[in-house]
């Protein structure tokens, strides 16, 4: 009688190491969910930011796609801003003359 005492000892011992044990992956299940969720959340985050950086670097390189144009502009003023020049001097020229 007393192996049998024994054995139902052994036996609620293992039930109560497997329930620990079921605890403890519920547990180690309830903080992987959580720490992916955190991973999911922190990704978004990310990809929200790439995406508002992206959208500003295209339009930075579509406002400056045509600044290799500044010199030839700034001498076509140059010319314009003489030749706006010899009209107003004719313009004197004429007025003085009559």
């Amino acid at each position: 009688m007393m192996g049998g005492v024994a054995l139902l000892a052994l036996e609620s011992e293992h039930v109560s190491f497997w329930w620990i044990t079921l605890g403890l992956g519920a547990v180690v299940i309830t903080v992987v969910i959580v720490l992916l969720s955190l991973l999911v959340s922190l990704v978004d985050d990310i990809d929200e930011n790439v995406k508002d950086a992206w959208t500003t670097a295209t339009e930075v390189a579509r406002n400056t796609a045509t600044t290799w144009m500044l010199q030839k502009t700034a001498v076509a003023a140059g010319n314009l801003r003489d030749e706006v020049g010899l009209h107003a001097q004719l313009l004197r020229q004429k007025a003085g003359g009559r």
